[in-house]
Formats: structure tokens, C-alpha cells, sequence
């Protein structure tokens, strides 16, 4: 099976502009092509997952990826798929970000002379002169058809700044400026991006002739990339020190049974056919299916060792002989933490991030989904003594059936 009947197999192919030719050359390896990433944290996402292992995958069969960071795309805010406007963040900001981004992307693209490429538009976009870019570009897009794209749309009732509504054009010229300058001659994106996709292709014909060979693939990212970024309200982040290797392991480990293949299919790179076979599985399988996915991914972004850690930590916890706690997630407490030789456990679940605020915590120790030590915690008034941390070294606190963390002082 050749790379591009793989994406299809695997699912990762939402739309295509001039599929046949676009078929051609990514099995070819004659795909210089970029994906774009706004640097909007400090880390990348399980969200960007997607994007990142397909790039790795054209990579491997000798396409040449551009990583595109929007060091000036940020500064403007894409509305695709938002109800409000993006925080506006800094210049020092987003170069912070940008650079936190690159160090990431270095574990799954190998960059350098004649492979994979890193490119950050503001090297462009922010020297732009206004008049001239209206006078370059503007007359390229039609303001009727931009404001038919679901990206706008969508804004228009709750309210769309003129600000975002440059996001198209600075996007599409991005397309026209790596194809111009680097020969990039495909961009991918999520299928929410489609229109502004578009934008780019139409515009290199318009610019530079319709034999311009400009494509645009979409990647099925908007129902599944978008549910894979977030858990319970929090982002899950690939800097082991916003999500660390155990919480990202239990991540997949606990995805839904419907989710798990579909997830081992566009996310590892397990073979297909071995992945194939897996469709069969159903039940306690299913379990297995969990536990290969959390220590595939696992291993992809914190390499092998952690992902071992993580796997032995999870499996101990779920153990008749109840565990080694030594890879679990843990909280340090400081002596500041105790009033009078205790401490709640509200205050443990906000220390330890398993509630967001104290509020949440009682509601949670109400609804009977608390334990210390395996027993459950009856009231909210419950309190553990500084002593139990100083004869046996900690305590694990247990939310609901699947979030644990160390409490050690």
C-alpha cells in the first residue's frame, strides 16, 4: 500500500482539490507541502497529535514538510470554529511560544539541510506594507464569496472584528509565499479550514496562472483533532510539565470504546493490517486496544522509558496487590499547607488539580467519587494529619475511577 491509499485507509483524508494529481506526488516523495500551527501556549496540544504524525509519515516516504509557526498569523486570530475572539497575546509572548513550539516538533520531524523544513510567517506577514498587500492581493478575493465560508459565517451573529476577518488573506498568503519562495506546492490543514485553504490556491492561480500547481488536502481534524485536545475542561499538553507522561498515558487509556481504534488508526504508526485485525476485538479486548494506544502515543511524545513508567504505573493502581506509586502524578505539600497538624482534603484535591476550585471539591466528596488510601471520603469536613505523611511518606487521593494522584510532603 502506497502512502496516500494509507492515509486514506487510516481516515485522515476529509477533502482534496485535484485528487489524482495530489495522489501522484506524495507517492512520488515530490510533496513539498506545510501545515500550520498558531502559537497560542506555550505548548503544543494532543490537538496538533494529528498533524504532527502525519507529517512525520510523509516524511518517511520522502516528502519534504514545511512547519509553519504563525508568529504573525497569532498576532490577528483565526475564527474558525471559535464563539468569541482569541486573546490577543504579545509579540514576546507568541516568540516565546513559537520557540517552545519548535523544541516539541523536533521529537517527531527530522529538520535540516534537504529534509524537513521551520519557517515562522512573521518573518513576512509583519513587514507587509497595508497599501500594498490591498493593492497585491485584495482584488483576488471576493468579499461576498469570504463571507459565505463557514469560518466566517458561523461569527457572523455573535459578532466578527474586521481584525479576523483578515485571517483568510493572511493565511492564503502564506500559501502564495511558500510557494513562491520554497516551492511548497500542497498545504494540509483541519477540515474547518477549508475555506481559508481554498484562499491560498486560489490565489497562487490568480497570481501566478491556473498551470500553478497549488493543492490543498484537509485532515479529518475538526471533529476528532479538536475532541483529542481536551479532557474534562483542561488541555492536554505534550510538555511533561503541564501534563505529565502518567496523565498522558491515562489520556488515551481512557478514551471511549468507540474512539479507541479510530484513534490507533490515525494516530500510531502500528501497521494497518495489524490495526485491521483489531476490529474484531470487542469487550475486555477493548482494553487492550486502550492500553496500546496510551503507551504508543506515550512513547511517540516522551519516549520509551516514560511510557513504560506510565503503563506500569496505570496497571499498578488497577492491581489486587494494590502498587508500586513510584511513576504515579504527585503533589508535594509544605509545612504552609497544614493548620494545626492537617489539611482538608477540599484543600488536597485543589492542591493536587483533581478539583479546580473548593467548590468543585465538596461537590465532588458529596457525590461519593473521592477516596484516600481506597476509602472513601464521607464528608467534606474530612481532614488527613501531617503525621500519616510522616510515618508512611504519602497518601494517593482518588477521583471517580480513573484520576489518582501522590500526596507526599
Amino acid at each position: 500500500m502506497q502512502i496516500y491509499e494509507e492515509l486514506v485507509a487510516r481516515g485522515l483524508i476529509a477533502q482534496v482539490t485535484n485528487e489524482d494529481e495530489i495522489r501522484e506526488m506524495i507517492n512520488s516523495g515530490k510533496a513539498t507541502f506545510y501545515i500550520g500551527f498558531d502559537c497560542t501556549a506555550d505548548s503544543l496540544t494532543a490537538g496538533h497529535f494529528m498533524a504532527l504524525t502525519l507529517m512525520k509519515r510523509l516524511q518517511m516516504a520522502g516528502n519534504k514538510p514545511i512547519a509553519l509557526i504563525g508568529g504573525g498569523t497569532t498576532m490577528i486570530g483565526d475564527p474558525s470554529g471559535r464563539t468569541d475572539m482569541r486573546k490577543m497575546l504579545t509579540k514576546e509572548d507568541i516568540d516565546h511560544n513559537a520557540e517552545c513550539f519548535k523544541r516539541q516538533m523536533e521529537r517527531f520531524i527530522e529538520f535540516g539541510e534537504g529534509k524537513a523544513m521551520m519557517i515562522n510567517n512573521a518573518d513576512w506577514l509583519l513587514n507587509l506594507n497595508y497599501v500594498e498587500l490591498l493593492r497585491d492581493v485584495g482584488h483576488c478575493f471576493s468579499v461576498n464569496n469570504m463571507l459565505r465560508a463557514e469560518c466566517y459565517k458561523q461569527r457572523m451573529e455573535k459578532g466578527l472584528s474586521f481584525l479576523e476577518f483578515n485571517y483568510m488573506i493572511m493565511q492564503s498568503y502564506d500559501f502564495y509565499h511558500l510557494y513562491k519562495e520554497y516551492g511548497c506546492n500542497m498545504q494540509f490543514g483541519g477540515d474547518d479550514q477549508w475555506s481559508n485553504m481554498l484562499g491560498g490556491t486560489e490565489l497562487i492561480r490568480k497570481k501566478l496562472g491556473k498551470d500553478a500547481h497549488a493543492m490543498t488536502i484537509t485532515l479529518l481534524t475538526d471533529s476528532q483533532g479538536k475532541k483529542m485536545g481536551k479532557t474534562a475542561g483542561n488541555a492536554v499538553w505534550l510538555d511533561a510539565n503541564k501534563t505529565s507522561p502518567y496523565e498522558f498515558y491515562q489520556y488515551w487509556r481512557n478514551v471511549s470504546d468507540a474512539d479507541v481504534l479510530k484513534c490507533i488508526r490515525m494516530l500510531t504508526f502500528l501497521p494497518i493490517e495489524e490495526i485491521n485485525e483489531m476490529d474484531k476485538w470487542e469487550g475486555s479486548e477493548l482494553n487492550k486496544a486502550k492500553e496500546i494506544l496510551g503507551y504508543e502515543l506515550t512513547k511517540l511524545v516522551h519516549g520509551e522509558e516514560e511510557a513504560v513508567k506510565a503503563q506500569e504505573a496505570a496497571r499498578a493502581l488497577f492491581s489486587t496487590a494494590g502498587a508500586n506509586a513510584d511513576n504515579m502524578p504527585t503533589t508535594v505539600l509544605s509545612a504552609d499547607d497544614f493548620a494545626d497538624g492537617k489539611i482538608t482534603v477540599i484543600d488536597v484535591l485543589v492542591k493536587a488539580g483533581l478539583a479546580k476550585s473548593k467548590g468543585e471539591a465538596r461537590r465532588l466528596i458529596e457525590q461519593g467519587g473521592v477516596s484516600v488510601d481506597d476509602v472513601k471520603v464521607a464528608s467534606i469536613d474530612v481532614a488527613i494529619d501531617e503525621a500519616k505523611f510522616n510515618d508512611d511518606g504519602y497518601v494517593i487521593v482518588k477521583k471517580g475511577k480513573k484520576a489518582f494522584n501522590k500526596i507526599t510532603k
